[in-house]
């Protein structure tokens, strides 16, 4: 079961963002049907969530959007936390959160519902040093075997798209790398800032340039909630038009973060 956190309402933490954008009844009564916003939560991506590790408190790039989307709907927040983003999306249809920030992915709308991009990440490869890859195109080979964490949003992309080399799936971007340090596989996939900062656990690796993909990540609600589906996406255009994303990535200091620009 997912460990819930309940944190109370705060103000915005972004300044200038007041907004006439009305929140129809129904919008309300699908987003926070318990009377609060719950709020899926994914620990893996520490580009939208990072946490304290003395207090446990949570912050980041995914808090201020909830805090504010909560404002809006005028309910408390409640955090609920998951390891994954594959263990959030699974989690859609158990009604134990209402609005989740996923990786946009043709495979998870089947049951959940995406505003548009808030936000851009390139995904790549590292490969070990001794490799003869040289660009992520090459890696699509016969036999050469790609580590991705299950159900991320690069993993259920490459699931799609890889026709020649074979993917691995281990649960969560550290038991990739340590498949890849231990030559289980000859390349791991994430996301490159994720890889970046994963180098010195990889000292026999190399990042290939470029990218095999763009992720995008949007506003997520369980389908069967059409109101709220509407109102997201309405909230997202507006928290692109006003930079409100872009100024909480700067707040943050988050690099190899883009948000999107309308």
């Amino acid at each position: 079961m997912p460990k819930v956190l309940s944190i109370a309402l705060a103000a915005a933490l972004m300044t200038g963002c007041a907004s006439n954008l009305p929140v129809p009844p129904a919008a309300r009564a699908e987003l926070a049907p318990t009377g609060k916003l719950r709020a899926g939560i994914n620990l893996s991506n520490e580009l939208f969530t990072t946490k304290n590790p003395s207090t446990g408190e949570l912050s980041g790039v995914s808090i201020d959007i909830m805090r504010e989307l909560a404002a809006r709907l005028g309910v408390p927040l409640q955090l609920v936390v998951h390891q994954t983003p594959g263990d959030v999306a699974d989690a859609a249809g158990a009604n134990t959160w209402d609005v989740a920030i996923l990786a946009i992915a043709q495979e998870r709308a089947k049951t959940i519902t995406f505003s548009p991009p808030i936000s851009e990440i390139e995904a790549t490869y590292a490969v070990h040093k001794d490799s003869p890859l040289t660009s992520p195109a090459q890696v699509d080979a016969p036999g050469v075997r790609i580590a991705a964490s299950e159900k991320a949003g690069y993993e259920l992309y490459l699931t799609q798209t890889i026709r020649n080399a074979t993917i691995i799936r281990p649960k969560g971007v550290p038991a990739s790398i340590e498949l890849f340090t231990k030559r289980g596989a000859d390349a791991v996939a994430g996301l490159r800032p994720a890889l970046i900062t994963s180098m010195s656990k990889m000292p026999d690796a190399r990042l290939l340039p470029g990218r095999f993909m763009t992720v995008n990540h949007g506003l997520t609600t369980p389908r069967g909630r059409p109101a709220g589906d509407a109102y997201l996406k309405a909230f997202v255009e507006e928290m692109n038009t006003t930079g409100f994303v872009a100024r909480s990535i700067e707040q943050h200091g988050v690099q190899g973060l883009s948000a999107v620009k309308n």
